[in-house]
């Protein structure tokens, strides 16, 4: 583990799943229902799916916590790298969690216009940009569907964003233009490069030093990620973290083995999310 440090010269190992990360007998499993959302203003014409996670234990009469899975396709497969709706049963049933229910949102499509025509993905257009677009479509759009009828705690302590590569980045702007309603972040591999202006988010979070929005961020990055183009993956991620470190934040940096890729990541969701909604400071 890293706490917002600079990486070690030495080779490091990439992380592999444990007991948290497969089904076990004596564990209830949540319910998952998958949905379509077509009905955007914000990123009109756009199609995607999206799945609602419900843990057994979750009561109306108690709200519950909540995240939000960026990719979530990849996120709620049961033979992914993630696994994460077994990572939630798991946890909330040895109570490391509260009950949480989780949302898996897949970026937008644009049909063909033609009959045969390819759908067009609108994934880096939602996700890499900076500004509080896809924040907004979240929490005016696609939340207030997905969660209809659930008890949903409005403490930002107890709301998370979760992403990948441009999800990872995508996590943070969101939790980043609306603090108020998520107070953690897990960027795994988060392309804090210069896709769609990403790379200026470290000297943004060094200009909040006398005044740090309430974000916990955990950050996992690989060794021998991308470098390319749009930047260095492994030194945008440290860079970001040892700004996030200066300017008063709680953040957690683990630099692992591997590149650009889920497998460190789906290896260290139970990690990170038992560490993000602790309730203790680290």
């Amino acid at each position: 583990m890293l706490l917002c440090a600079p990486a070690l010269a030495c080779a490091l190992e990439i992380p592999q799943p444990g007991p948290d990360s497969r089904p076990q007998a004596d564990v209830p499993a949540g319910e998952i229902a998958k949905r379509v959302f077509a009905e955007s203003r914000i990123f009109a014409g756009t199609v995607r799916d999206y799945w609602v996670y419900v843990p057994k234990q979750y009561s109306a009469e108690e709200p519950a916590n909540l995240i939000v899975f960026q990719d979530g396709g990849g996120y709620v497969k049961p033979d992914g790298a993630f696994r994460a709706p077994v990572v939630l049963d798991n946890l909330i049933a040895k109570k490391e969690l509260p009950p949480t229910l989780a949302v898996f949102v897949s970026p937008g499509t644009i049909p063909g216009g033609k009959p045969g025509a390819a759908s067009r993905s609108n994934r880096s257009f939602e996700y890499d940009s900076m500004g509080d677009r896809y924040a907004k479509f979240l929490v005016e759009e696609l939340l207030p569907e997905a969660l209809s009828g659930y008890n949903v705690t409005t403490n930002p302590a107890g709301r998370a964003v979760v992403g990948t590569s441009s999800g990872g980045v995508c996590a943070f702007t969101v939790a980043w233009e609306r603090p108020e309603l998520f107070g953690r972040v897990l960027s795994s591999i988060g392309s804090f490069t210069n896709i769609r202006g990403g790379f200026v988010y470290p000297a943004l979070v060094r200009s909040t030093q006398n005044a740090p929005k309430a974000l916990r961020v955990w950050m996992q990055e690989g060794e021998s990620d991308v470098n390319n183009l749009f930047g260095h993956w492994p030194l945008s991620n440290q860079d970001m973290a040892g700004a996030l470190n200066y300017a008063g934040y709680e953040c957690r940096l683990e630099m692992t083995g591997g590149g650009h890729s889920g497998q460190a990541a789906g290896a260290l969701l139970p990690e990170a999310l038992r560490w993000l909604f602790a309730s203790e400071k680290h």
